[in-house]
């Protein structure tokens, strides 16, 4: 590392070199850590760390000048230049500016590149390189999984602000200060969501990012996929071998096709076998403490076919050119490292259908004369109700699920008319049920708010097995995804919400109400990944001018890959039956309305029965005050305001909370 440094530096430069090395190296873990959690998680872990140790060796032509020495045993508190002691003087000088300022380089959209697309897969830039193992750190317990799903609802300025602040110790100056150095955007926001993570996390969470979980340089090693290495070896030379046989033909006259290099009627020699499928005891589900897809039997009237399930097998290690293969936002399709479980094998429809489970993805294969298909969707995350049901055939707007062996009792309901009773619905004996309507929610643009309705609301309604808990009933929405979403509901502060606020099911007559309004949203979510939708009534007030009474809905859709978007709504009385409540605000990957986010805040424009113009705002039960400024300035105690001000009056609304702090509105798309 110094040799290579040595040429990029002036005359006499060496020894300050070999200075700023030794030192280096003494907080080269540390400089990892951060680079590692930087980095956005979507790299996947091994790529995560060859990177973090990338950026920290490139970063030694720079940390000449002045490089952090480590902290001392004793320093434990945020004060006195952390960690570091080249921070307070100037931080543009600090070890700490060239790593984040390569970090955050590789978290941001490339130019010209279409916003809300995926970013092209990074490449490992320089040193170091490995081949053929994987490495990855050693895996943490709950609470490091808490806090990586956590972290990675963060933008990459607040993760890297996140580290300087609970690891480094650094005060939020300070941090702020290397932060801009690093050419990080909006270093102020970076820090502010920071804190509020910090704060959600509380004190128990003061030593998880220095754990084994986020340690980039105590790794853990794999092979690679032994098998799939070995067939791509040997492919390479068949395709040399035909590219030369091809020449030589050509010279002579003769043409030649390669084969197709896999196909449906082939199965894979070198993979897993349908004699490998891991096979459950159909009685396991009731004596085991996780209830999730490992605990499902292999059901169905062809579970004894092998060449079908070699067929999907071989399918799903390499897709011919003929198979239509669809993936969830964030899942891979590549074939399983090890033989997976068998759920189902059947014929449905004139189809047959296998679905697999790898320990954290699903894949469902379908085939017929008219071709065979391949599902992918991650599932990594799932409990009792997310892992309840699969859909099998879906078309024509109906999806047949297979259901998980301890949902007891199954019916429909209209989620539009919430005084409905539900509907019985009939199940096989291998747990497939008949067709059921898959929800035609609509949104904006298709009957939307601006139609005055949102077409069909139809869901799922179970009960567990008293095996697994008494009077445990729930909500699934199908949305036309492998797996239907979960539906929740936290009530309105002082209507028994407990004091944490947790979602519960939807099936009471509150949850019912409020998702009969806020519902006709959901039909936008379909193909997005989305695992379970939670909505929050966080505020409620009474509307001048005899507008009635109106209730602020927070719907929050959390993904498989952790992410989560939010919708704000307004419920307002008087409403006709099925009308759909009117959209306030939408915000992407953000935290808010978890609980890593817990308060919210939300305006909007509205007018009276008596024709006059208001901006109304809300916020959860930890604000104590809202002020209004813009083109009207007001200020008003407790958790909602309304205010004269004119139809397009610009604004803007702040809180302030029980803690003392301020909280902005939650921002996005607005009404």
């Amino acid at each position: 590392m110094v040799l290579s440094s040595l040429r990029h530096l002036p005359h006499g430069s060496a020894r300050r070199l070999l200075q700023a090395e030794r030192r280096l190296a003494e907080r080269y873990a540390d400089l990892v850590r951060l680079a590692y959690l930087v980095l956005p998680a979507s790299l996947g872990r091994h790529r995560r760390v060859l990177l973090a140790h990338s950026l920290v060796q490139r970063s030694l032509p720079e940390a000449v000048p002045t490089v952090p020495a480590p902290r001392s045993p004793g320093a434990t508190g945020r004060g006195g230049g952390g960690r570091g002691t080249g921070v307070g003087a100037d931080p543009s000088r600090s070890v700490w500016v060239p790593v984040l300022r390569g970090a955050l380089g590789l978290c941001r959209r490339p130019r010209l590149w279409p916003p809300g697309a995926r970013p092209p897969r990074l490449l490992l830039p320089r040193l170091p390189v490995v081949i053929g193992l994987r490495l990855f750190p050693r895996v943490g317990g709950a609470e490091e999984i808490v806090l990586g799903q956590a972290l990675s609802g963060l933008s990459a300025p607040a993760r890297a602000a996140f580290v300087l602040l609970r690891v480094e110790c650094l005060t939020e100056d300070e941090t702020r200060a290397v932060l801009t150095a690093a050419d990080a955007p909006d270093a102020e926001a970076a820090v502010r969501e920071a804190a509020r993570l910090d704060a959600a996390l509380g004190a128990t969470a003061a030593a998880l990012p220095a754990s084994d979980e986020f340690d980039a340089c105590t790794l853990q090693a794999r092979p690679t996929d032994l098998v799939r290495r070995r067939r791509r070896v040997r492919l390479a030379g068949a395709a040399l071998v035909v590219a030369l046989t091809a020449s030589v033909s050509a010279v002579a006259g003769s043409t030649h096709s390669a084969p197709d290099a896999a196909g449906p009627d082939r199965a894979d020699r070198h993979g897993p076998r349908a004699a490998d499928l891991v096979r459950v005891d159909p009685r396991i589900w009731a004596d085991t403490s996780r209830v999730d897809f490992t605990a499902w039997p292999a059901r169905g009237d062809r579970t004894g076919d092998r060449a079908l399930l070699d067929r999907a097998l071989a399918v799903w290690a390499r897709p011919s050119s003929r198979t239509q293969v669809t993936h969830g936002p964030g899942t891979t399709t590549e074939p399983p490292s090890r033989a997976p479980q068998l759920l189902y094998a059947g014929v449905l429809d004139g189809r047959s259908w296998v679905v697999f489970h790898d320990g954290q993805r699903l894949a469902r294969y379908s085939e017929s004369d008219s071709g065979d298909t391949l599902s992918v969707a991650r599932v990594d995350d799932a409990d009792v109700t997310t892992a309840a049901a699969v859909a099998l055939d879906t078309r024509d707007g109906t999806a047949r699920y297979l259901l998980a062996p301890w949902v007891a009792e199954t019916a429909t309901r209209d989620l539009a008319r919430p005084d409905s009773p539900a509907r019985p619905l009939a199940v096989s004996r291998d747990g497939v049920t008949v067709p059921v309507p898959l929800f035609d929610g609509g949104g904006e643009g298709a009957g939307g708010a601006a139609s005055g309705g949102c077409g069909r609301h139809p869901v799922l309604q179970f009960r567990s097995s008293s095996a697994i808990a008494e009077h445990h009933a729930f909500l699934l929405a199908g949305l036309g995804g492998l797996t239907p979403v979960h539906l929740t509901y936290t009530p309105l502060p002082g209507h028994g919400s407990p004091p944490a606020r947790q979602p519960r099911e939807a099936t009471g007559p509150a949850a019912l109400t409020a998702w009969a309004r806020v519902g006709c949203g959901l039909g936008g979510l379909a193909e997005g990944g989305v695992k379970a939708v939670n909505a929050w009534d966080f505020a409620e007030q009474d509307l001048p001018d005899g507008g009635g009474h109106a209730v602020w809905t927070c719907s929050r859709a959390d993904t498989w890959e952790g992410t989560g978007d939010v919708t704000v709504a307004l419920r307002l009385s008087g409403a006709r039956p099925g009308e759909p409540a009117r959209t306030v605000t939408r915000a992407r990957s953000t935290a808010a309305c978890s609980r890593f986010g817990q308060n919210v805040l939300a305006r909007t424009r509205w007018r009276s029965p008596q024709g006059r113009w208001y901006v109304l705002a809300a916020g959860s039960r930890a604000v104590t005050g809202l002020t209004l400024t813009g083109d009207v300035d007001a200020t008003r105690r407790g958790r909602t305001l309304a205010v004269r001000a004119p139809e397009h009056a610009a604004t803007r609304v702040r809180a302030r909370l029980v803690s003392g702090e301020e909280l902005g509105e939650v921002s996005g798309r607005r009404r």
